[in-house]
């Protein structure tokens, strides 16, 4: 969050400084050539700088020591007690993860939905805090809000112009039309695909711990699971998205592999720098700063490939192929998008379809390294209820979805480690959230994993990898919370995200190939995770490296 946050600071600089810069032109040239015996400076520079400097100045005094505290609408809002005097909760969230401090306010900061905090240079920032405020902003009046533009500018880099960039009418519209391939049926009928992808995922890690074992090998091997995690939620995407099997499990160094790996592994700085040079992009300023960087020049490679399978599926559908039930497929079939929109999509789905998922199984396997007791209560359901690896046997939803101990631990990793922590957003226009005036232009965050660790909300332990509490009756789609928008990691309303059945599909089938037949540990007794800095989702920094022993019998 804090990266969404300190870019915004980036913003509105430079919302104020390009209408001062252009005021100031303006009034320096008609001061000097249009009434020159009325200005004492007759320098056209100098002009410059002297009107830039008043009215900065002013504006500097109004909008960082006057509004904040006597004028600003959202002044009477509960708000942190720690405060730097120009800076607010700035230094903090540099310091802090960002999760520790919204749930310390979330949590510690007596409120009735909503909690200002200020940013540098005293921007504000409104924090949402319970269900009727959040069911106020994501259902109520979910259109009055829009992803921060420096945010989308940073996603759309990767991520092209698709349906997560989306806003207004065009979401509502793209939603409707790539709606049918995230269907209850078209999910449960994904399964074996997700169950095949699983099963051969786990028999490359059980190569690699196999043939770390042969003489000169560390035995028994330790892997980096989330590159496991990923490359195999990157196979599964490719079929189910696009009915394209990329083969990274097999191929690990094939080009898209590399390329998301160069790209998910740069620094929350290089995001930063990433977002301002696709602004400038969009100005006279690109002719003169270089633009081309690590993240463009992937984001090329993964549109060129999006291109191509556009290209194969329709010379597919011109042979008189048969007809896939992918969200390539069924995007082209709804005859909604060009061929430019249907690349914005799958770069969509390709990143954010594949990256969330891969982090939500890397955090999973982080739990239960952390409490490995479970892991064998784990292991014995599946193994009770599913067959083994070693058969050449699929398995249906209803198998996956009557495992109600490997349901509990998705549901209770997705809730304790919410894979995207927060989400910003901006009023397009003057709303309320609970009666309180919000002006156009604020700021608001919502913060995904601190509502999922509300003592509120959850109960005392509500900071703990708890499992136990989806079991039981009326339990299994609650954890026990009275509310659904206690549970905040899809988020919820028409900007939900529309994956959420697919990806709690995959999350499950690969846990289930994985545990089944593997105990996994840390690698180092003592890790503890740090999250990488400046990332839009929660991944441990370095990665998660892992002891894995092969369990005989499955």
């Amino acid at each position: 969050m804090s990266s969404i946050i300190g870019l915004r600071s980036v913003g509105s600089l430079l919302n104020v400084v390009v209408p001062l810069s252009l005021t100031s032109a303006l009034g320096s040239y008609v001061v000097t050539n249009v009434v020159p015996g009325f200005w004492p400076v007759q320098s056209l520079i100098a002009s410059f700088v002297w009107l830039y400097s008043v009215q900065f100045t002013l504006v500097f005094i109004y909008g960082v020591l006057i509004y904040p505290h006597l004028v600003s609408p959202l002044r009477h809002l509960p708000e942190p007690k720690d405060n730097a005097f120009l800076m607010g909760q700035f230094w903090n969230l540099l310091r802090k993860p960002d999760t520790e401090l919204t749930s310390k306010w979330v949590n510690e900061i007596p409120n009735e939905g909503l909690v200002r905090f200020r940013m540098s240079f005293n921007s504000e920032t409104v924090l949402v805090t319970n269900p009727a405020a959040l069911k106020e902003v994501l259902v109520t009046k979910n259109y009055d809000w829009e992803k921060p533009g420096i945010a989308r500018a940073i996603l759309s880099v990767l991520l092209g112009n698709g349906i997560l960039i989306a806003e207004g009418d065009e979401h509502k519209r793209q939603r409707k039309l790539l709606s049918p391939a995230f269907s209850f049926r078209h999910v449960k009928d994904l399964y074996p695909t997700f169950w095949g992808k699983a099963k051969q995922c786990t028999e490359a890690i059980t190569t690699a711990i196999n043939a770390s074992q042969l003489p000169g090998k560390d035995s028994p091997q330790f892997q980096m699971i989330n590159e496991w995690a990923s490359l195999c939620t990157l196979d599964i995407i490719g079929i189910a998205g696009m009915g394209h099997d990329f083969n990274a499990i097999l191929d690990p160094e094939n080009e898209l592999s590399r390329t998301y790996s160069a790209v998910f592994s740069q620094s929350g700085k290089t995001k930063v720098i990433v977002a301002i040079l696709n602004r400038i992009k969009r100005t006279p300023l690109r002719y003169i700063i270089p633009t081309e960087n690590v993240v463009s020049r992937a984001a090329k490679v993964v549109r060129r490939i999006s291109q191509q399978l556009i290209e194969e599926k329709k010379v597919n559908i011109a042979k008189g192929g048969p007809t896939d039930l992918d969200i390539l497929s069924i995007a082209m079939e709804s005859g909604g998008f060009s061929d430019d929109n249907l690349a914005d999509q799958l770069m969509t789905f390709l990143a954010a379809g594949h990256e969330t998922t891969a982090n939500a199984l890397t955090l999973a396997v982080y739990s239960l390294c952390k409490k490995p007791e479970l892991q064998s209560r784990l292991r014995d359901e599946i193994r009770s209820q599913l067959p083994p690896l070693s058969e050449d046997v699929g398995i249906t939803s209803t198998q996956i979805d009557h495992l109600p101990y490997l349901n509990a631990i998705c549901n209770e990793t997705l809730r304790l480690l919410s894979p995207v922590p927060a989400t910003g957003r901006i009023s397009v226009r003057d709303t309320t959230i609970l009666g309180t005036f919000i002006p156009k232009g604020t700021q608001i965050v919502i913060p995904s994993a601190a509502i999922n660790q509300s003592k509120h909300l959850w109960g005392d332990d509500a900071a703990e990898f708890n499992p136990d509490r989806w079991m039981g009756p009326g339990r299994a789609n609650t954890g026990g919370a009275e509310s659904n928008y206690a549970f905040m990691s899809f988020i919820h309303g028409p900007r939900s995200c529309i994956g959420k059945d697919f990806s709690r599909a995959e999350f499950a089938c690969v846990m289930a190939a994985w545990f089944g037949r593997f105990e996994m540990r840390f690698k180092d007794p003592a890790y503890k995770l740090i999250p990488a800095s400046g990332s839009v989702v929660l991944r441990p920094r370095g990665g998660l490296g892992v002891k894995i022993t092969q369990i005989d019998g499955w």
